[in-house]
């Protein structure tokens, strides 16, 4: 712990022998920061102003958004010993969180925002929400999740560019931090930039800024993406992680939440790390869905499956980088674990697959398991034939719902020509970059971008086909609505 964060702390343990000391100092604090001399005369309790912002495709809130990013994160007793201001409240308008535009093409759709002017808007309205608070003397807890994780990072570099302990009164707690230090997806890739998608890799969230608590599920392939993406399994865990984990963090329960792992830092850093595990691999995730033998074959797998997944983080045992958290790690090339190691793992973790299997199969539960018949299959040719049969529908609304779903079909074009782009430019002059970088090791110069085109292919691949499901789903959903 950071001496900084020990002040505080010290702080917020006398609060309870003495309130108005406590509003006192922090007034004080408050007034020093901006060259001010404080007015003791006029000193109150200030009021911590909670601004939290939504993630991807969440540009307000709500009130339940809300109370959950303060009961599960803000006040949870993981976080408040490393906060210098307590009692955050939402006021107003914030009582629904924040508004910032957390457009996210090309998954949000073709007509939202690129991530990269969503994000500068909300830095702009962050920041002015901030300002207005100082001027008010209040604190700010800010409360970034995804997207507005990376706008919060970016206003910490904006707020205080020397990156250096700041006295402006304000307090950080972000979950899914794709500018996580030592495993954010845009710390990962540093440089990367991807133009025709509106992606911008920015590198890592401020360590040594602003006291700050950043939770990061395990898995979670945008805060928690592979150090040695060469690893294809690992990648497409990351992949299916940012599907079936990133978007979870708001519906832990405060158990899971308490399972949270403390990471290492190194040197001084205003910021805590925690890595909550994550039970299961995404990538199997599609194989529990399998009726009745799903879950079997998935635990029968997920050992050593699990194994080599985590090389891609450089461990054996754990899914997250070994390195300190706080320290901006790029991706590498191979890890550095003994082969003796990984075969012994191995051996283990089948024989424990075999176990989990057995006991999966004899689970009394799975026998509730039903096959869904194919009456239960939405079949779009059965509901336009019907839709087109029913006298009660007019030309208009068949013509119309026709009309609409080629429109659906063909917008898919747009975010497919600019995934193509991308990979056929952006990718390859990143490519030519790392090989110069590192012509003083051929074997990385080489490597190096064969790791990075595995992780982007990767993740362009199952973009592009949730790009396509999605239009698809919407198609068939218009479809079968014609059904009477």
């Amino acid at each position: 712990m950071s001496g900084r964060k020990l002040r505080w702390l010290t702080v917020g343990l006398m609060a309870s022998a003495g309130a108005g000391v406590l509003a006192l100092t922090s007034i004080m604090n408050s007034a020093f920061a901006f060259g001010e001399t404080p007015d003791v005369a006029a000193a109150s309790d200030p009021t911590t102003i909670g601004l939290v912002m939504g993630g991807s495709g969440t540009p307000i809130p709500g009130a339940d958004y809300v109370t959950a990013a303060n009961d599960l994160y803000i006040t949870n007793p993981f976080t408040t010993p490393f906060l210098p201001f307590t009692d955050t409240t939402y006021p107003g308008v914030l009582a629904d969180g924040l508004f910032t535009p957390e457009g996210y093409y090309p998954l949000s759709g073709i007509k939202t925002l690129p991530v990269v002017t969503s994000v500068s808007q909300g830095v702009t309205i962050l920041n002015n929400n901030i300002q207005a608070n100082i001027t008010a003397r209040d604190p700010s807890t800010v409360f970034g999740y995804s997207q507005s994780a990376v706008i919060s990072s970016l206003e910490m570099q904006q707020l205080d560019p020397s990156g250096t302990p700041s006295d402006l009164p304000v307090q950080f707690v972000l979950i899914g931090d794709q500018m996580n230090p030592n495993g954010g997806i845009f710390a990962r890739f540093p440089g990367l930039q991807l133009p025709s998608l509106g992606y911008d890799f920015y590198g890592a969230t401020p360590a040594d800024s602003f006291a700050s608590v950043i939770y990061t599920q395990e898995y979670d392939g945008y805060a928690d993406f592979c150090q040695y993406p060469i690893n294809l399994l690992c990648d497409l865990n990351a992949f299916l992680g940012i599907e079936e984990v990133h978007g979870t963090y708001l519906s832990l329960t405060p158990a899971q939440i308490a399972t949270a792992i403390p990471l290492m830092t190194e040197g001084p850093t205003e910021t805590t790390y925690y890595m909550i595990p994550t039970e299961n691999l995404p990538l199997l995730d599609p194989v529990r869905d399998i009726p009745l033998i799903g879950n079997p074959l998935a635990d029968l797998l997920q050992p050593d499956l699990t194994i080599l997944v985590n090389l891609g983080y450089g461990s054996i045992t754990e899914g997250w980088s070994q390195g300190p958290a706080n320290v901006p790690t790029p991706f590498g090339l191979f890890p550095h674990i003994p082969l003796g190691d990984i075969l012994q793992a191995l051996v283990g973790g089948t024989q424990q697959g075999v176990e989990g299997a057995m006991a999966a199969l004899t689970d009394p539960s799975a026998s509730s398991l039903s096959v869904p018949s194919l009456a239960d299959l939405a079949d779009p040719l059965a509901a336009l034939t019907a839709a087109a049969s029913d006298p009660s529908l007019s030309l208009t609304d068949l013509v119309n719902t026709l009309s609409s779903d080629a429109s659906t079909a063909y917008a898919v074009l747009l975010p497919t020509a600019d995934i193509i782009n991308a990979l056929l430019t952006s990718v390859p002059a990143y490519d030519v970059s790392l090989f110069l970088d590192n012509l003083s090791n051929p074997i990385d110069a080489i490597g190096l971008p064969i790791a990075a085109d595995t992780a982007i292919a990767t993740l362009a691949a199952g973009f592009e086909f949730e790009v396509i499901a999605d239009a698809a789903s919407t198609i068939i959903g218009s479809l079968t609505s014609l059904i009477p």
